[in-house]
């Protein structure tokens, strides 16, 4: 059986593919099948999260690119940016795993199918539509490595995270001194 177990950046050949949904695609330890059929282990670091294109590179040599899932989701709409944005603190309030998609004119949110979601959305004023599609949540601001889309237009900066990361945070109080 392969072992997949080294993220790698780039590979000259692939020699098959790896579909996961989201779930699966963040546990470091699984069986898995290739397209092929031929089974697989996969040992990646603790805490690693296979994004859509990412490689893996087995102990025979061989590398493997992952290819996320199509699974079921919602598609989040909504009329103005003011909106969407209220719909996604309030996602966040809830520690919703949550896709940001769109461009510079357009977004859009995308979560996991859940039908209470769906209800506090459409209060909110949302277009929430069922969909199947690969689910590519954000990473978070302090998950170092940051997010990546491939073949999307980014904000220039795929490796970065997305707020600094404080080394020994400070709590400010109104009684310390100025």
């Amino acid at each position: 059986m392969l072992t997949l177990h080294t993220k790698i950046e780039q590979a000259e050949s692939i020699s098959g593919q790896l579909v996961l949904p989201y779930d699966l695609r963040e546990k470091s330890r699984q069986r898995a099948t290739l397209t092929s059929g031929e089974e697989v282990a996969v040992f990646t670091v603790r805490g690693t999260v296979l994004r859509d294109g990412d490689l893996l590179k087995g102990d025979d040599g061989r590398v493997v690119q992952i290819v996320a899932a199509h699974e079921p989701t919602y598609r989040v709409d909504c009329p103005t940016p003011r909106d969407l944005l209220r719909c996604a603190f309030h996602l966040g309030n809830r520690h919703t795993q949550a896709q940001v998609g769109g461009d510079a004119t357009s977004g859009f949110l995308r979560i996991r199918k859940d039908s209470v979601l769906k209800e506090m959305l459409e209060g909110l004023g949302a277009s929430v539509t069922e969909e199947s599609a690969a689910f590519e949540p954000e990473s978070g601001a302090y998950q170092g490595g940051g997010h990546h889309h491939h073949g999307e237009a980014g904000d220039g900066h795929p490796n970065n995270p997305l707020a600094p990361i404080p080394l020994r945070q400070k709590i400010h109080r109104p009684s310390d001194p100025k």
